[in-house]
């Protein structure tokens, strides 16, 4: 059921969606924050910045990559059986398989149609991308769920792998190239870049009455902000962002979804809150602001 106003949320409520299961695989390689701090020290050197600047103001650690071109295909491939083995459901009962992957070595065909045919699902298997930057795995199981709730699917596998070497190499390169010529102004504009990792995820999304054990899925909201649209643009050279906009734009953004939303769920009975941002700053913004809401 969708429920929405001209300003304001769209709300969704499902009758009879669950979640089965959610596998990962990790990327084998280990990428420290230090180490990336070495790779940049004559830029940070030159403008003067300090090293521990990307674990301290983003509280990013390490990332991890894969090692090779097409590791990150087979990575997505084991974390969609990871998904299909936990779930107890075999690849012969999929409806629907969608790829939610940002990465992609082509425009085509899909992704996901090579995805399809290495997992061996049927050719009564639907399958596509989702392709909408870190939203597209939520979008996914709104979809998955709203088709069960139809009746028009059963079984929805969705996937996500991705590959950030060659952003991170692309900007680690243009970062140090530019010498001179290079502002704390445009460093920071490709900070966000730093912070990314490979790996793959995948979940299974099924009736809700046919599996007690799963959980439900109860509704979401979703609610746009398209003015903030360029603040951060990225593609395999790097990605650029005003961090200072995307700050002001997206803690603007949630809380005014956060408010709407509490006339269609009790936030006060989550047990737990899996915020999207990597950024410390952006953490402890939303929870501030919620909790004075």
């Amino acid at each position: 059921m969708l429920e929405y106003q001209s300003d304001g949320n769209a709300t969704f409520h499902h009758r009879n969606a669950a979640l089965l299961s959610v596998a990962e695989v990790e990327a084998p390689e280990v990428l420290t924050s230090k180490q990336l701090d070495q790779r940049l020290a004559d830029a940070l050197k030159r403008l003067r910045l300090p090293a521990g600047l990307l674990q301290r103001v983003a509280g990013v650690r390490a990332r991890r990559n894969w090692r090779a071109d097409g590791d990150v295909r087979a990575g997505t491939v084991q974390a969609g059986r990871k998904a299909l083995d936990a779930a107890g459901v075999n690849p012969a009962e999929v409806s629907m398989m969608i790829n939610t992957s940002v990465s992609r070595e082509h425009l085509e065909p899909s992704v996901a149609v090579g995805l399809h045919h290495d997992l061996g699902l049927p050719s009564s298997a639907m399958n596509f991308d989702i392709t909408n930057a870190c939203l597209g795995f939520v979008n996914a199981i709104t979809l998955a769920s709203s088709l069960i709730d139809a009746g028009q699917v059963k079984y929805v596998l969705i996937v996500n792998g991705e590959d950030a070497r060659k952003v991170q190499d692309a900007t680690i390169a243009r970062i140090n190239s530019l010498e001179e010529g290079l502002s704390r102004e445009d460093f920071m504009s490709e900070f966000a870049s730093l912070t990314l990792g490979c790996g793959a995820a995948a979940a299974v999304v099924g009736p809700a009455d046919a599996h007690p054990e799963g959980h439900r899925i109860i509704g979401g909201v979703t609610r746009a902000a398209t003015q903030h649209h360029g603040l951060c643009v990225g593609d395999h050279r790097g990605m650029f962002t005003d961090a200072r906009g995307l700050l002001d734009g997206g803690l603007e953004l949630v809380m005014d979804a956060w408010k709407d939303a509490k006339a269609h769920f009790d936030w006060q009975q989550m047990d737990s809150y899996v915020t999207h941002q990597v950024s410390q700053l952006h953490t402890s913004s939303i929870i501030k602001a919620a909790r004075s809401s």
